[in-house]
Formats: C-alpha cells, structure tokens, sequence
C-alpha cells in the first residue's frame, strides 16, 4: 500500500472527498457511493483505491449528507428525489476536473448499488472511461418514478471493459434481469466483459455492517483485491485500458 493524502474538496461548487498517492498518479477512478453518500465506508473504498496507485474522486449523491450523521429515513427519501440525468452531469463535471486540473491520463469509475446502476449509465454516455465497475447495482425490474434511464439497455453501449460483482441472493436486482443484463454486456462488439456471481451472498454484500453473514464477508473478501487489479489494469498505458485482439 501507497501512501496517501485524503481530503474533502469542492469541485465546480460540488462537495466531493479526493484520496490519491503521495506523488500524484496518472491513473484515476470515480466513485459512486451507495445510499449511505460519503459516509466512512466510502472514504475507505477511496483510500483503499488511492493504495493500490490511482486517484479516488467521490461524487457526493446528497450534497453533505450521509450516514455519518443521518438516519436511513432520510437518505431513502434523498436517494428517490434522485434525477437520473442531472446526477450524470454532476459525473460529468467530476471527470472533467479529474481530467483536466488532476491531469490523469486515464479514469475509470466503481459505483456501489445506486452507484453501480448509475455506473453503467454513465459508461454509456462518456467514452473518456477506461473501465466501469458496477458492485451490487440496484437494478429494479420496474423502475422507480424517478429512474428515467434504462440501465440494461444503456450498458449495450459501454466501450470500456466492464466488470460486474452480482450478489447470488440479491432481492433488488431479480434473476431475470441479471441475465438480461449479461447478455446485454456479452453482446457488445468491443469492451471485456468480467461477471462475477457470490451464490448466497447478499445485495449489498461489500458493506460492513453487512459482514455479520460470513458469506457477504467472504464474498467481499475476494472480490475487492480483484476490483483494485482490475482498476489498474484497465487505466494502465496511454490507450486507457481497452484490450485490444493481438495480430
């Protein structure tokens, strides 16, 4: 592990929290928490991230608010006022500072349930991304009123090498549309495709208040070392990470 430099930040009047190493890198990701905002779960997964060599920038769903210090009530009730495309501008803004004053060659980003729906819109709207990370994405078979945006059918549109972490007993995201979104993603015609299933475990398996279940816990366990090589993989080399056939 790297050492860091860890702050909150604002970016174009936008809160965020920011990891990188010490010494800068040149490789980035942008995350996207789950219902808790930037609570400490997420700033770890940030500095777990800004460890393993390549910046952490975290989009803020609610603005300063987050479980630090607010019931789940509250962040329900935020989390459903969520709009779709002006949560992907705010993204956007984010991957415009992380390219531009950060300088990074190369970003990717990892969202976590909310974020890892919100992860595969995005994907398919910035071709800038190096990869998308989609941990536990909350993909409802009827979409909330205020979810405009089809995520399966978005994700058919992602260049950037993908990579899905799918809880085996997942109760928000249904069989159904996991394997509609599988096949979506195995159809494209460029960007690797990496699904990942943990049989038993739980939506929202990578949250530790979750790792009571010890097969959450160990589904976290494997999955998160291969998350931080996939992210450096992927942002590594001047071509942003896309794998290209040899010959």
């Amino acid at each position: 592990m790297k050492d860091i430099e860890a702050e909150r930040i604002t970016v174009g009047g936008l809160p965020a929290f920011f990891a990188r190493p010490l010494g800068r890198s040149r490789g980035g990701m942008l995350l996207l928490p789950m219902i808790t905002g930037i609570g400490a779960q997420v700033r770890e997964y940030a500095e777990d991230i800004a460890g393993a060599g390549l910046t952490a920038l975290v989009w803020d769903p609610f603005h300063g608010v987050s479980d630090d210090d607010a019931p789940r009530e509250r962040l329900v009730e935020l989390m459903n006022a969520l709009d779709d495309e002006e949560c992907i501008a705010e993204m956007r803004t984010l991957l415009d500072h992380m390219f531009g004053e950060l300088e990074l060659a190369s970003v990717g980003v990892i969202g976590w349930c909310l974020g890892g729906r919100l992860a595969l819109i995005l994907g398919s709207r910035d071709d800038r991304l190096a990869n998308v990370v989609a941990y536990h994405p909350s993909i409802h078979d009827q979409r909330p009123p205020n979810q405009t945006v089809d995520a399966v059918d978005s994700a058919g549109r992602i260049t950037a090498p993908v990579m899905v972490l799918h809880a085996g007993a997942d109760t928000v995201m249904s069989p159904a549309t996991f394997a509609r979104l599988q096949t979506t993603l195995q159809s494209r015609e460029s960007g690797a495709t990496v699904m990942h299933v943990y049989p038993g475990a739980e939506h929202g398996f990578s949250v530790r208040a979750r790792h009571t279940n010890p097969v959450n816990a160990a589904a976290y366990a494997v999955s998160w070392p291969q998350v931080l090589e996939f992210a450096a993989a992927t942002t590594a080399g001047d071509d942003r990470g896309r794998l290209r056939p040899s010959g």
